[in-house]
C-alpha cells in the first residue's frame, strides 16, 4: 500500500494531484484514518501499466531500494580543447542514446569551457544506468579519443 505522497513521488505528481484523482475517482484508494492508501493494482490500473520503478519497496515512507535510487555525477576533464570536447560529448550521447541498458533512464550533458581547457559532463540517472555512462567515460578517455590527430595537432595544453 503506498500513502498519496508516495504515489506522487513514483509518477512525478503534485499531492493534490493525487488527491484530486482520489476524489474524482480515477485512482481507487482507501481512506485509513484522514489517510488515504492505494494498492499497487490500483495504481497500476492509473498508470494503464506495470508499477514505475521502485514498486517493490517494502512498506513505510524512505524503504526505498536500489530500484529508487538517482545519481548525479559530474566528470571533470582537463585539458580538454574545443575538437577533442565536441568528439568526447559526440562519443558519449551516442553511447547513452543508443546503448541504455536496464539500468533505467539516464540524463547528460556535456560542457566545455574553452579558455581554461576543461570540459564537465554531467550524468543523473538510475544507480546501473550512471554506471555504465561512467565505464563508457573511462573507456573513452582510456581509448585516447583527446589526442587529436596528425591534421589537426593539439589545441590544448599538455594533459
Amino acid at each position: 500500500m503506498y500513502s498519496v505522497e508516495e504515489v506522487a513521488d513514483l509518477l512525478g505528481l503534485h499531492v493534490r494531484t493525487v488527491r484530486g484523482y482520489i476524489r474524482a475517482g480515477r485512482l481507487e484508494a482507501v481512506r485509513i484514518g484522514k489517510q488515504y492508501r492505494i494498492s499497487a493494482a490500483a495504481l497500476e490500473a492509473l498508470t494503464g501499466g506495470p508499477r514505475p520503478a521502485g514498486g517493490e519497496r517494502g512498506g513505510g515512507p524512505g524503504g526505498g531500494g536500489a530500484e529508487r535510487a538517482e545519481v548525479s555525477s559530474i566528470v571533470q576533464v582537463d585539458g580538454v580543447g574545443r575538437v577533442a570536447a565536441d568528439r568526447l560529448a559526440t562519443v558519449v550521447l551516442a553511447g547513452v542514446n543508443t546503448g541504455r541498458g536496464g539500468g533505467g533512464a539516464v540524463r547528460v550533458q556535456t560542457v566545455h569551457d574553452e579558455e581554461r581547457g576543461r570540459m564537465k559532463i554531467v550524468v543523473l540517472g538510475g544507480v546501473a544506468a550512471t554506471a555504465e555512462v561512467l565505464r563508457l567515460i573511462e573507456a573513452v578517455l582510456d581509448g585516447g579519443v583527446l589526442e587529436d590527430g596528425p591534421a589537426g595537432g593539439r589545441e590544448d595544453g599538455d594533459g
